[in-house]
């Protein structure tokens, strides 16, 4: 995508600079309208309203009430028309998002850009970009853990099943968490994709629990939730895809239901308060870890 296109696909009204919090908050990727591979309850129309295009958007008003808020649907990703979950579709798509990123910041219209979807698609390069530009930039997974080790020794990550459970511990790795992280378990369903159409479909056991019916996702993500705390030694649950992330009410109530006491997050409400949060602190990033092609000190050694 070119950046006169990406600059393009900004909404055209004017921000208004008083407001505290200027987001925008931008998805993963934007499937084509004619898929067949979209999840109704996820991948919408990118023209629709912007509280119509948030997942889960009753969930996550209350901490948008104070933001002056934005929503870019996203880059269609490269690698096919289906949603990402192996490694390689999560460097196409995150490599697709960075022209969107780059012209967010060019515009001047917000101090932070949230990153929708739970594996952080191109995150540490969009940090990179914005820390450039003096704008904090968050997302779903990093967000998650880093507010897990704030609550307790140890975090469990629910996910969905497949490659992406693999993914994500590459995640894990990459951000310096492996030691806090108990382990990642699945719910054994997978997103929509080829060669897994007679598999159970996500958004209908969303539909069966949120009108009250039976869900193998809720039964079986409250079971392993309860086994990463019995087995693994977890004391916060998060969520990794945000595929699952409609569970965050459902793993709650269900544990609670049990005797446990134990924080249940979810990405994107995640993602908003740490944005929030280093805002507040005026803050984006250091300087060394995200470096400016030209910066005006250089370490003589980086330390692993």
């Amino acid at each position: 995508m070119n950046k006169t296109r990406a600059l393009n696909e900004f909404p055209r009204q004017q921000r208004t600079q008083s407001a505290k919090y200027r987001f925008l908050l931008m998805l993963p990727f934007r499937l084509p309208t004619q898929t067949k591979w979209r999840d109704p309850g996820m991948h919408k129309e990118h023209d629709l309203p912007k509280e119509d295009l948030l997942m889960n958007y009753e969930m996550v008003a209350p901490h948008l009430a104070d933001v002056d808020w934005d929503m870019h649907p996203g880059a269609e990703p490269p690698y096919g028309d289906w949603p990402v979950e192996t490694r390689a579709e999560f460097a196409y798509a995150g490599a697709a998002r960075l022209d969107n990123v780059k012209a967010a910041c060019k515009t001047g219209r917000y101090n932070a850009v949230v990153l929708l979807g739970g594996g952080d698609p191109g995150y540490l390069e969009a940090r990179e970009v914005c820390h450039n530009y003096g704008i904090v930039c968050t997302t779903n997974g990093h967000s998650q853990m880093s507010i897990a080790t704030m609550l307790g020794a140890r975090f469990s990550v629910i996910d969905i099943a497949g490659v992406h459970n693999v993914y994500y511990r590459d995640l894990i790795y990459r951000y310096g968490l492996k030691d806090f992280c108990a382990s990642i378990r699945n719910i054994g369903l997978r997103l929509p994709r080829p060669g897994i159409e007679d598999a159970p479909q996500m958004h209908v056991e969303r539909e069966k629990a949120c009108s009250g019916g039976r869900s193998i996702a809720v039964e079986n993500a409250i079971e392993q939730t309860e086994a990463a705390i019995l087995e693994d030694g977890a004391e916060v649950i998060t969520l990794g895809c945000s595929g699952v992330f409609w569970l965050q009410p459902f793993i709650k109530r269900g544990l609670e239901v049990r005797g446990w006491d134990v924080p249940v997050l979810e990405g994107y409400t995640a993602a908003i308060e740490h944005a929030k949060m280093l805002v507040n602190l005026g803050l984006t990033a250091s300087g060394i870890t995200f470096m400016a092609d030209q910066p005006k000190r250089l370490p003589r050694k980086i330390i692993p």
